[in-house]
């Protein structure tokens, strides 16, 4: 039988070195690949996204512009692309149920990454739990998505231009508008060539000395009366300044309050005129007796009716009072011819 060789030292040495060089190229690799440390110190999450913009596997994923993890796997689904995320375990207070997940890059070359906004204030997400997808404050994915909206709303805005919608489109478009455009310009152009020769109203305003000093003296005669209101002088300047007059505006406004205050409660005659509803019915009442009175004296009824309305009447009444009267002065020329008195004993 042969005989079974026993290893030498040397040969045991270059082994265990072997093993070890390897072991330290693995932990090396895991160190610098950006993956987050061993598996034990990550926890898988998952996101979906209607479009993944060219983030495939091994992809970063950053929280807060720090990269702490990286894709998974990419795999279709249902509502659009799932794709599961392996992040630092350390990231699990920052990562929570308000977190929200975008699109990002990590250059200009187009290669995509995985943004989570920080939210600390919420529920950790557990393992193999969604973080909602989004578009967060301030993202790049946000910008570009502002970009892009704003973009189409300047080419919307050009094509309306173009078709002669608008002021705008008219001013491009519409060769009558450019003519009254051109016309008031030149308006414009002959009204201030005739303001710089002196002609109008203004023209006289900007180039005769006249009128501006006369414009200055009513100024300072503007001013004047100003001076005078704010030291007092006259009836203006005494409602603007005398306490004494504002105390007395305020003693009778405070009167009127009074007054008014005692005719809505219904004190005095004036109140219970605005208030007692039992007054208004009997004066109400008193102008309906008027009313019939006045009727009556229309349609002649009654001796005032008929004083009123028959003149044989009233004819009669007035040859009375004559007759009267001629008698009451006979009587008074010759008492004893109408006044005669016996006195008779028996």
């Amino acid at each position: 039988m042969p005989r079974t060789r026993s290893l030498a030292w040397s040969e045991l040495k270059i082994g265990i070195v072997a093993v070890v060089a390897l072991v330290m190229a693995t932990i090396m690799i895991f160190l610098l690949s950006g993956d987050g440390g061993f598996f034990w110190q990550r926890y898988s999450v998952k996101t979906v996204f209607p479009n993944v913009a060219g983030v495939k596997a091994g992809s970063p994923v950053r929280v807060a512009g720090v990269e702490v993890g990286a894709v998974e796997e990419v795999q279709f689904a249902p509502n659009g692309v799932e794709l599961v995320l392996q992040i630092r375990d350390d990231m699990r207070p920052m990562v929570t149920d308000r977190s929200l997940a975008s699109i990002g890059s990590v250059s200009l070359l187009g290669e995509g990454a995985v943004d989570i906004s920080p939210s600390p204030e919420g529920t950790p997400v557990p393992d193999w739990g969604y973080v909602r997808s989004g578009l967060a404050e301030g993202s790049f994915a946000s910008v570009t998505e502002q970009a892009t909206a704003g973009l189409n709303e300047v080419r919307e805005l050009l094509k309306d231009v173009r078709g002669g919608r608008g002021t705008m489109g008219r001013l491009f478009t519409d060769d009558a508008l450019y003519r009254n455009l051109d016309a008031f310009v030149q308006s414009a152009e002959r009204v201030t060539a005739s303001i710089q020769r002196g002609q109008g109203t203004l023209g006289k305003l900007s180039r005769d000395p006249a009128l501006y000093n006369e414009l200055q003296a009513s100024v300072k005669n503007l001013a004047a009366i100003t001076a005078g209101i704010r030291s007092g002088d006259g009836t203006l300047g005494q409602l603007a300044t005398d306490p004494t007059l504002a105390k007395s505006l305020t003693a009778t406004t405070q009167n009127v309050e009074g007054l008014t205050g005692r005719l809505n409660r219904g004190e005095g005659t004036a109140g219970k005129l605005f208030t007692d509803e039992s007054l208004y019915k009997r004066l109400d009442s008193m102008a309906g007796r008027l009313d019939q009175v006045s009727e009556r004296l229309s349609a002649g009824q009654g001796t005032m009716g008929q004083l009123l309305q028959d003149k044989q009447l009233y004819e009669n009444m007035n040859q009375t009072v004559a007759e009267l009267r001629s008698l009451i002065t006979n009587i008074n020329k010759d008492p004893k011819k109408y006044l005669n008195i016996k006195v008779s004993i028996f």
